[in-house]
């Protein structure tokens, strides 16, 4: 009956600080598929998945999560994680290495500006 995850929600609080962040350095690529919709928002696509952000100005930025793997999250498995370890490094952003995880994958844990959590794993 199921099929697939179709897209995954996340709320952010100030778009061009969240595009800059999805796109310059998680290089996630933009859908042309998001209708005109009456609130501000961005579509991308992850294989065959797509991740929507929604734009809630009333996000409260002081209740931002703790950066931990038990926290809420999505999952993303790539080829590698060294690429984008690389480029976390590079643009300055904290993240949580687990090369050697009980999972028996590579997980990388990193946080939006908005506090969202996203693994990465190989």
């Amino acid at each position: 009956m199921y099929k697939q995850i179709h897209h995954v929600s996340l709320e952010v609080k100030k778009l061009k600080r969240a595009r800059s962040f999805y796109e310059k350095v998680l290089r996630f690529e933009v859908s042309e598929e998001r209708p005109d919709f009456d609130f501000e928002g961005i579509w991308y696509n992850l294989g065959g998945t797509q991740l929507h952000l929604i734009v809630n100005s009333s996000l409260n930025e002081d209740a931002m999560p703790t950066l931990n793997s038990r926290s809420a999250h999505f999952a993303i498995r790539v080829d590698s994680v060294q690429e984008l370890i690389d480029r976390l490094e590079k643009a300055g952003c904290t993240y949580l290495d687990k090369p050697a995880s009980k999972t028996g994958w590579h997980q990388v844990f990193v946080q939006d500006p908005d506090g969202n959590i996203i693994e990465f794993n190989a």
